[in-house]
């Protein structure tokens, strides 16, 4: 009895699943209905209880275990697992110059993400104009070290 109905159980499984993704940030419920539609379609077409399982536990894994692989690849920093905050997630990222440099050391300060940040050059001879786009390089304690911004954000104009 329950065989011939087993596949309306899965189905119903898999749309809850897929539907509880919507409120969840995993996304890994959508590839368990996924699997559990996959089951219902082998309960369908006649396969016993094992063999939905079975169907059921292989694309839940493999859709599960491919989307973390492109993923972390892709979307999560090119294959790092790590995330990275606060002023650990600063070197790369482009501010703007808010004081010229000045003084011995060319100390300037750079706004970025809505601080105001001191600033050095990297290189410890560049000098900075105000309104100059530059790259963090590396952060030490409050302050950063900098560079020209080699590209430069798209609408912005270049003074040379």
């Amino acid at each position: 009895m329950i065989e011939n109905i087993s596949w309306i159980l899965w189905l119903v499984l898999g749309v809850t699943l897929i539907v509880t993704e919507i409120f969840t940030l995993g996304f890994v419920l959508f590839w368990f209905g996924i699997g559990a539609i996959a089951a219902a379609l082998t309960g369908l077409l006649g396969f016993g209880l094992l063999w939905q399982f079975l169907v059921f536990a292989a694309v839940s894994t493999l859709l599960t275990v491919t989307s973390r692989t492109i993923f972390s690849k892709y979307l999560w920093g090119r294959g790092s697992d790590e995330l990275k905050l606060g002023m650990e997630a600063l070197p790369g990222k482009v501010g703007t110059v808010t004081i010229a440099s000045h003084g011995d050391m060319h100390e300037a300060a750079v706004s970025l993400y809505g601080s105001i940040w001191t600033a050095f050059p990297e290189d410890g001879d560049s000098a900075f104009r105000e309104g100059e786009k530059v790259e963090v390089v590396r952060v030490s304690g409050n302050t950063i070290y900098v560079k020209s911004a080699k590209r430069q954000l798209r609408g912005w104009r270049q003074d040379d």
